[in-house]
């Protein structure tokens, strides 16, 4: 089977020839950029040109001959957006992204981007929201070779395509342009507010795949969407907050992107959202990322596979990402893949990731582990 076809049957529950890997196909299936370096050195695949698939997060843009050594079937197409204008002072590396949120990076061991101002932390009114400068992500020149990149995924790698979105999910930047605290208080003391810069990250978002859905028609087979709903322990908000202010608006955003072309919702939430599973399904999503293993009730990957299985794909979940993979023994790790594989796998609807990016300190032999684990048992 080529990559495309493995990943395209597994999504419609039935069983390819192996089940597909991803590495680097989305912002929350990657690599760190120093686990990356490390990762090639291991392998003797030489130096990377060391582009970056998301500043923020530091992730790799996983290049060719990874991609080929490790058999990776997806393919990430970025957000179409110039690349950030970084700043570098005495202590600090800095930038202000499209939103005009502004984010800093500690030049002493510093692995990621963190925020350092919220933009509308000070907005009070339906006037604040509207005249402030929103982002156009609709400009030709954004989307200058994308169906030559396309068509050279599909038709000469035979991979499947992930289009990302311009921004993650309405909450998340809602809560960045807000600050977390007005966000989560705002949803109960002013929600005309908050609803307002989610109504209007939603509008952004539908004028950005109503383009690209064009340009990519008959590509792109999956668009990743986000809304990080849950913590270690338990939901962010509440399940009557969430279904009050967040499920229409999904539901709603989801329905649009589904009928300006045929293509699957890749949805990423980490933490334990167990109870709004039933929830995401009913929003449409086709694809749930991934299973935060480590949070409470997503350990039972067998109950989450016999429950909603027949409903929705698995990409994700193949390894625990903060204890596991960083830190287990060799056989810890094998006996982690062969776990979430055996709950996962039958049937199709899986595909093999780490349950979140690989992070700076994993050794790449633990990578190797995992990965060969996956290629000697995940096979059908």
């Amino acid at each position: 089977m080529t990559s495309r076809e493995r990943i395209l049957t597994a999504l419609e529950h039935r069983e390819p020839d192996r089940i597909p890997f991803d590495l680097g196909s989305t912002g929350v299936t990657g690599i760190h950029i120093i686990a990356y370096r490390r990762l090639r050195n291991y392998l003797g695949l030489g130096p990377s040109v060391e582009a970056l698939y998301d500043t923020i997060q530091q992730l790799a843009l996983v290049e060719e001959d990874m991609i080929a050594r490790l058999a990776i079937d997806a393919r990430p197409v970025t957000r179409r957006r110039p690349p950030a204008c970084i700043i570098e002072g005495t202590e600090c590396f800095s930038f202000c992204d499209e939103w005009q949120v502004w984010w800093q990076m500690p030049k002493d061991q510093g692995w990621y981007f963190d925020i350092m101002s919220n933009p509308l932390h000070d907005a009070n009114s339906m006037e604040d929201i509207e005249k402030f400068s929103w982002p156009d992500f609709n400009e030709p020149e954004r989307f200058e070779g994308l169906a030559e990149e396309l068509k050279e995924i599909v038709e000469e790698k035979k991979a499947v395509v992930v289009a990302q979105d311009i921004c993650p999910g309405f909450t998340e930047t809602a809560a960045r342009l807000l600050g977390l605290e007005k966000f989560l208080t705002g949803l109960i003391l002013e929600p005309n507010l908050v609803c307002a810069v989610m109504d209007k990250i939603i509008e952004i978002k539908k004028q950005y795949w109503q383009y690209m859905l064009k340009e990519g028609r008959g590509y792109i087979d999956i668009v990743q969407q986000a809304e990080d709903l849950g913590t270690q322990y338990s939901l962010l908000i509440s399940p009557e907050l969430y279904r009050k202010f967040i499920k229409p608006r999904q539901k709603e955003l989801y329905e649009f992107i589904k009928g300006l072309a045929p293509v699957k919702i890749l949805f990423h939430s980490c933490g334990a959202i167990k109870e709004l599973i039933p929830d995401l399904i009913e929003v449409g999503i086709d694809i749930l990322n991934p299973i935060q293993v480590s949070a409470l009730g997503m350990e039972d990957t067998a109950t989450l596979k016999r429950e909603f299985g027949e409903e929705i794909s698995f990409w994700g979940g193949g390894i625990d990402t903060q204890f596991v993979l960083p830190y287990g023994k060799p056989q810890e790790i094998r006996d982690e893949v062969r776990r979430r594989i055996d709950d996962l796998a039958p049937g199709g609807g899986f595909v093999f990731a780490t349950v979140h990016n690989i992070q700076p300190e994993v050794p790449p032999h633990n990578i190797m582990i995992m990965w060969e684990t996956l290629c000697d048992y995940g096979r059908y």
